[in-house]
């Protein structure tokens, strides 16, 4: 019996008790059920008599009686206990916690998914770093965050499009043009432009390509170094993040908003909502009235768009496309855009707490021999993910990443994430599946395996240790669900640290496997499909963070 059986189970019993007019209350449609921290309290807990006291009118003990003696007659249910104000503990029978093992197997890969979030249709853009350089740091921890994100919205039932927002128009994308060509001119490359090796090697290709390019009429020489350097240097980016496993389902780019029209499109519906107004030759937008510091330009006087402009089209394009929700992943400096772009969703008409979520990363300090790391030969003084992967690997660049709660700065050790040891998470967990992995091989070595649904007991994964296991393993549905509630992937990492630490003291206790001519016994054979179960899980719980769980270390 999983937590999602027995919330069920309860919400059953209470609307028996309201049928039988042991209470008079209104059946919630939410029944929580959680593992206590402490044993002795039981395998589940429920508030759910101190959550219908008040309106049944009576203490929440005494409605906690009527419940737990009809719960307690209920198939699977060993003991139900009155505890504190009017808490239910709940033990269960070994037949009945164990059959998860089974279901866990029959679901296979799709256990931990739900219809939590279903029919919700999801726009998560992340990454959309400039084509200007090489992907860095900052962005390299929102591509493993929103990746895994996407993931476990996946998971939890939304159909969700990962974007890539490409920037490939305004003073940035020129600046870079004027860098490749004063490097293959050879002059110095602008104060205000870009450096770094890659400047020079995308330089070069240029050359290759189009001999006659440094010898251009300026205007036309800025124009092919920024068509087609913007095109080498968004390739390359493409790339390095699918090796990172990384992909996009729509690469969205800005020239498209001004070519299509959609900008005046945008400030026409704006100005239909009654939102703009025009001061010194300029149009702006009034955001103030939906709670940003200040109101907002849209076209400025010499009649140029402005970035704000293009945000406000981006944002009804991607609404127009059908999605109930845009959710945008922005570094630690670009904590003003939350205020401004959940002015933009209301000045349109929407509901800026349903149609628009911005979340704000810290940043990554990176650390060797306990030392900051900054230097890159490529691009200067930044961190590439090339970089990191190099140093620790692509799993441990992604675990590492997503196993932290974006509100929070983190320090990343590179020789911590680089050992093979029980100090690096990524390892305990991978190593923790490669060591599951291999018992099912050693029992199949030994000449017996999982068997036929009819050899499993249940009944039989009786000791302290296999309840503690199947206990953790019954909480991944949830923690899957919760962690794409509150956009929180980190929430699978720690889940997955917890079930690795707690297979390893399972496996310390409870033999699996025959020494010598022992015979294969009922336990062993019932220990093994837990086994399988908790292999499947630690795969499933690591492949929503995009990490790979080996078979052998």
């Amino acid at each position: 019996m999983d937590p999602e059986q027995l919330r069920a189970l309860v919400r059953g019993v209470v609307v028996a008790a309201v049928d039988d007019g042991a209470l008079d209350v209104e059946v919630p449609d939410v029944v929580h059920v959680e593992r206590p921290r402490n044993r002795d309290h039981g395998d589940y807990a429920t508030n759910i008599a101190m959550q219908l006291a008040r309106e049944a009118g009576r203490a929440p003990r005494e409605v906690a009686a009527i419940l737990a003696e009809r719960i307690a007659a209920m198939p699977g249910v060993a003991e139900v206990q009155v505890a504190g104000p009017g808490f239910l503990n709940l033990t269960l029978e070994p037949g009945s916690q164990g059959e998860l093992a089974a279901t866990i197997l029959a679901a296979g890969s799709a256990y931990g998914h739900s219809d939590a979030l279903a029919g919700e249709r999801i726009n998560l853009e992340f990454v959309s770093a400039n084509p200007t350089g090489p992907v860095h740091i900052g962005a390299v921890r929102w591509a493993a965050v929103g990746d895994a994100l996407g993931r476990v919205l996946t998971a939890a039932g939304a159909a969700v499009t990962r974007e890539y927002y490409f920037n490939d128009a305004g003073a940035q994308i020129e600046r870079f043009a004027r860098s490749l060509l004063a490097v293959a001119r050879g002059e110095p490359v602008p104060q205000d432009g870009y450096a770094g090796e890659y400047i020079t090697d995308i330089a070069a290709q240029i050359s290759t390509a189009h001999p006659e390019w440094a010898s251009m009429d300026q205007a036309e020489a800025l124009d092919l170094a920024q068509r087609v350097g913007v095109d080498l240097m968004f390739t390359e980016i493409r790339t390095s993040l699918h090796d990172f496993g990384v992909d996009f389902d729509v690469y969205f780019n800005e020239k498209d908003l001004h070519a299509r029209g959609e900008l005046d499109a945008a400030l026409a519906r704006l100005d239909a909502q009654g939102r703009v107004f025009t001061r010194d030759g300029a149009t702006w937008l009034r955001t103030t009235d939906f709670g940003d510091d200040k109101d907002r330009v849209l076209r400025k006087g010499d009649g140029d768009w402005t970035y704000f402009a293009a945000d406000c089209a981006y944002y009804l394009d991607k609404r127009e496309r059908g999605f109930d929700r845009c959710i945008y992943m922005l570094g630690a400096d670009h904590h003003g855009y939350v205020g401004r772009l959940k002015a933009v969703a209301a000045c349109f008409g929407d509901d800026p707490e349903r149609n628009i979520e911005v979340l704000i990363g810290q940043m990554v300090n990176v650390l060797k021999d306990g030392a900051p790391v900054r230097m890159s030969k490529r691009a200067g003084n930044v961190v590439l993910l090339a970089d990191l992967v190099e140093a620790i690997g692509v799993d441990a660049t992604r675990y590492a990443l997503a196993r932290y709660s974006t509100d929070s700065t983190i320090d990343l050790d590179l020789d911590l994430w680089a050992s093979r040891s029980n100090d690096n998470p990524v390892y305990y967990v991978q190593y923790a599946h490669a060591r599951l992995a291999s018992i099912i091989r050693n029992a199949g070595e030994l000449g017996f395996g999982l068997g036929e649904r009819g050899d499993f007991r249940p009944d039989l994964l009786s000791h302290e240790r296999e309840a503690d296991l199947l206990g953790v393993l019954a909480q991944f549905p949830e923690v899957v669900a919760r962690a794409a509630e509150l956009r929180e992937p980190h929430r699978v990492a720690r889940y997955l640290e917890e079930l690795a630490g707690d297979f390893h003291k399972f496996y310390d206790t409870c033999r699996v496997l025959p020494r010598g001519e022992e015979e294969v016994s009922d336990v062993m054979r019932s220990r093994l499909w837990l086994t399988e179960a908790t292999r499947v899980v630690l795969a499933n719980g690591l492949s929503l963070l995009g990490v790979s769980a080996p078979e052998r270390m």
